[in-house]
């Protein structure tokens, strides 16, 4: 016998439930799926009677049934990303003359050694995360200037105090750097002299090469950081999933598990091919590892990214199918016992997997719920 009579509709069955699952070919519903539902709940119950069928028979049973089981619901993604070293960047040829020397696609290279030669004279990496932009000599001010005399005290040059200004004790340690690097002794630094670069760098390819003319800014070289990392691109939609500083879980192209972390996160724009195509928006997420030793030997690869943007433990929950919508508002399972069934209120929490987090009074692990066929 049927007890608590309400006019109900089936929230998760048919084409409803496929979108909720299927939204992508990836691994999760997002959270967001709660609200998919509440407006195809809220659309169905529109109209249905003020009572239910007095009775049901055996026969008249849901045709499936699920178990409330107790449990941890995670909403994660799992996304392809590219194993490698980064986006690249460009090294810009300032100094006039001619190419003489380039390294090898590969090579990495620190603080004070010569990226490439111009008429047989270095343009050397120092440390900064302020571009070079401009010649420095006595009397320049500036954040760069700081940036310059910090590395020329790690490069074992003394006699000047690390500031914004650049002083004649400045131009002297600069001479005598100039004279290690065979360069003229002018106590000035000449836009170009200097890349500057996070940290060690690797060249990821050279595209002036020697013996060709440079000058005026035009590319000599891409380089990247020599960190392993890995590029995801997420659809706008599951923006949610990247937060700087979350930890990831990555699978190695041979099935082995090692954990990550977001470093970055941009909105990057794709423009179109063609002219009928409108521009894509992704979320462009670069990923590091934890343990560097787990891409060792693997220049370059596919991998999988698992991103997880909530997770709920030790909560009841049932199929996405199994929730019904109850025409006096809210949701509700059918619950069944033996030959009958009844309709208990609950409140969907958390959607992941198929399956949604649900609460209400009465309501405990184990319990039979009605599904539709």
């Amino acid at each position: 016998m049927r007890s608590a009579h309400r006019p109900v509709v089936r929230v998760g069955g048919g084409d409803v439930a496929a979108q909720l699952v299927n939204r992508r070919t990836r691994t999760a519903v997002a959270t967001g799926a709660i609200a998919l539902v509440a407006g195809a709940a809220t659309a169905a119950a529109v109209g249905i009677g003020d009572s239910g069928p007095a009775e049901r028979t055996a026969g008249d049973l849901p045709p499936q049934t699920a178990q409330v089981t107790r449990q941890t619901l995670q909403d994660s993604v799992e996304v392809i990303g590219d194993l490698g070293y980064g986006v690249a960047d460009t090294a810009p040829g300032w100094i006039g003359g001619v190419v003489t020397r380039v390294p090898a696609t590969g090579a990495v290279i620190s603080r004070g050694q010569a990226v490439y030669r111009v008429d047989d004279r270095p343009v050397v990496l120092l440390y900064g995360t302020v571009a070079a932009y401009r010649a420095v000599g006595p009397g320049t001010v500036g954040k760069d200037v700081r940036q310059l005399e910090t590395n020329l005290k790690a490069l074992g040059y003394q006699g000047f105090d690390v500031d914004d200004r650049y002083s004649a004790s400045t131009a002297a340690a600069v001479r005598r750097w100039q004279r290690a690097l065979g360069l003229t002794q002018t106590g000035r630094v000449e836009l170009g002299q200097v890349l500057y670069a996070a940290g060690p760098i690797r060249i990821d390819t050279v595209t002036a090469g020697v013996n060709q003319p440079t000058g005026g800014g035009q590319p000599v070289l891409t380089y990247t950081g020599i960190g392993r990392t890995i590029t995801v691109r997420l659809e706008v939609t599951e923006q949610r999933l990247a937060r700087v500083g979350v930890p990831v879980s990555v699978r190695m192209p041979d099935g082995t598990q090692t954990p990550g972390r977001v470093d970055r996160v941009a909105t990057v724009v794709d423009q179109p091919t063609t002219g009928d195509a409108a521009p894509t928006t992704m979320i462009e997420v670069v990923v590091s590892l934890r343990d560097a030793s787990a891409a060792r030997g693997v220049e370059a690869a596919v991998v999988t990214v698992g991103f997880t943007a909530a997770e709920h433990a030790n909560v009841l929950t049932v199929p996405i199918a199994a929730l019904v919508a109850l025409a006096e508002g809210g949701y509700g399972v059918e619950v069944v016992d033996g030959s009958a069934t009844r309709y208990l209120p609950v409140r969907p929490g958390l959607f992941a997997h198929g399956r949604v987090e649900v609460t209400g009074d009465g309501l405990t692990a184990g319990m039979t719920v009605g599904m539709p066929g």
